[in-house]
């Protein structure tokens, strides 16, 4: 699960929480996941996670001080260990 960003609309940083589910990643393996932002024209503006992450809440913070004002959208995408691969895209405000 993706969740919305806090705050939104948020100037300059902003906190993104997500959550593997136990049946995408288990204690003993890990799923890979990827968040990365995006600007209005789809061009990838950042990464924020790149990895191998176990089931759990997870949080990480974005710091967008070298950003222009703008719509933003952060997409993760997980692939599990049994196959499945999940994907979801959130918009977010940047004011400056």
């Amino acid at each position: 699960e993706l969740k919305q960003n806090y705050p939104n609309p948020f100037n300059p940083t902003t906190k993104i929480k997500y959550t593997i589910p136990s049946n995408v990643a288990s204690d003993f393996s890990l799923s890979k996941i990827t968040l990365k932002v995006y600007d209005i024209l789809g061009k990838e503006v950042a990464t924020l996670v790149n990895g191998q992450l176990a089931a759990g809440s997870q949080r990480v913070f974005f710091d967008a001080s070298s950003l222009n004002s703008g719509v933003y959208f952060y997409r993760i995408d997980a692939d599990g260990i049994d196959g499945q691969k999940f994907s979801s895209t959130r918009k977010m405000i940047l004011t400056k």
